[in-house]
């Protein structure tokens, strides 16, 4: 599953977007809140967009990526099952990224696909976020769901890849779960193999 996107959103595309959603962006916020990066993996910082308490803004918030473990010997939770879940008392929030990946084979290094979603500059990716605890800082994970027919070939599980017109739908919870957290239809995502498998 997905424990690897990429993030080069433009903060000039990101505010067209937001605006074209009618969502507000925090007049403190910048394009030093969206920083650019190949590679996000587990336990690195990185953006995420949540409601602002106390006004109908949609904040970027830098996290790390991966809940602290549950228990002694396992390790940071990056992808978290939606099915069957209520999240209305959780803390919701969206992952911007350009692109996500995912890999297959047998042999190190995998063949590495990049997934984007078509017609839009951007995807977000439906998720949940922790406040810091102790010395940790504030955390993130995605949710998943199953496959949809883009990402089957590929994986049995995906990452729940939000259209835009929903985005304000999850973070205000404003349809049911059920409608939000399933995958998109055919042909609404788009593939790459930027990295063929090695002989």
């Amino acid at each position: 599953m997905c424990n690897d996107y990429e993030q080069h959103v433009a903060w000039a595309e990101y505010c067209r977007m937001m605006e074209s959603l009618a969502l507000r962006i925090p007049s403190h916020q910048s394009e030093l809140d969206l920083p650019q990066a190949d590679d996000i993996r587990i336990n690195d910082p990185a953006p995420i967009m949540r409601a602002t308490a106390g006004s109908d803004a949609i904040e970027l918030a830098s996290m790390t990526f991966g809940f602290p473990p549950a228990g002694p010997k396992g390790g940071p939770v990056f992808n978290f099952r939606s099915e069957g879940r209520q999240f209305a008392n959780s803390k919701r929030c969206l992952v911007p990224a350009s692109g996500f990946f995912e890999f297959t084979g047998a042999k190190y290094p995998k063949a590495k696909h990049r997934f984007t979603l078509n017609g839009s500059p951007f995807l977000a990716i439906a998720g949940l976020w922790r406040e810091a605890v102790g010395n940790k800082p504030p955390t993130f994970t995605m949710l998943t769901t199953d496959p949809g027919p883009d990402i089957a070939p590929y994986h049995n599980r995906q990452v729940v890849v939000l259209q835009p017109a929903d985005w304000a739908a999850w973070i205000n919870l404003t349809k049911p779960e059920a409608e939000l957290l399933r995958p998109l239809p055919a042909g609404a995502l788009q593939v790459e193999t930027v990295r063929p498998e090695s002989a």
